[in-house]
């Protein structure tokens, strides 16, 4: 069991994501966070604890940033490494991806990926993920399609949270078969796997996602606030 935090407001995201990671009801191992600041993304993540992490952030700062995700628990592959923690990037470093859940034929999905040309060096099922997300972007520009791209080709039972440095007012996520906890209000949004991981902090609004089903959530920033849109994998609007 792993969980994963996203934030998108005008607050430090870095301190709200910490503050979700520790809230999370989910066993170590590992602990990272991914940024979107000044045009890319800024990575810190550690083979260990939530301490471990914010040792090395203490080493290395982050840039400031209003958009992020955070993710902790033990990746699905061993030696358990720095390189293998949570969240993964593409081979560009513009996607970076948080999940809780399994793929299912993971390692068939990253022998396609690596048949167009993709370079996977985790193998972890993140990497995957961040991968299709970055493909299905570069062709429709657009990180919801992207990621209702990617839960129509991907199998399992997860939870998904993405950022694209090329959109850095948005944050998206997706679920399949288990929670989601949305949270809105106040020009801020959350998303966690868990909803203990901001127990409604800041939030005017809490959508809990749970159930068998499947929804692809997109946070958008707007001028005043952060607007949400829920469809199914197909584009099927649930709540816009």
């Amino acid at each position: 069991m792993r969980g994963c935090v996203g934030y998108l407001g005008f607050r430090s995201a870095l301190d709200v994501l910490l503050g979700g990671l520790d809230g999370l009801r989910a066993p170590g191992g590992a602990c990272g966070v991914a940024l979107v600041a000044d045009g890319g993304l800024a990575v810190a993540k550690r083979a260990g604890t939530a301490d471990d992490l914010r040792a090395l952030l203490g080493a290395r700062p982050l840039p400031a940033a209003g958009t992020g995700i955070g993710h902790l628990g033990a990746p699905d592959v061993r030696p358990l490494t720095d390189a293998a923690a949570y969240p993964q990037s593409d081979d560009a470093g513009r996607v970076a991806v948080a999940q809780d859940g399994a793929l299912d034929g993971g390692d068939a999905l990253r022998a396609e990926l690596a048949g167009r040309g993709h370079r996977l060096v985790s193998g972890t099922d993140a990497e995957a993920v961040a991968h299709l997300f970055a493909e299905a972007f570069s062709s429709c520009g657009d990180p919801g399609e992207a990621m209702r791209q990617v839960c129509r080709a991907a199998r399992g039972t997860f939870v998904l949270l993405a950022v694209h440095a090329d959109a850095p007012d948005t944050l998206v996520a997706a679920r399949r078969g288990l929670p989601l906890t949305v949270g809105l209000g106040g020009g801020e949004a959350f998303a966690a796997s868990d909803g203990a991981a901001f127990g409604g902090e800041g939030a005017h609004e809490v959508l809990p996602l749970d159930g068998a089903g499947e929804d692809v959530v997109v946070l958008r920033r707007g001028a005043d606030e952060v607007g949400c849109e829920i469809t199914d994998a197909e584009g099927g609007v649930v709540r816009a």
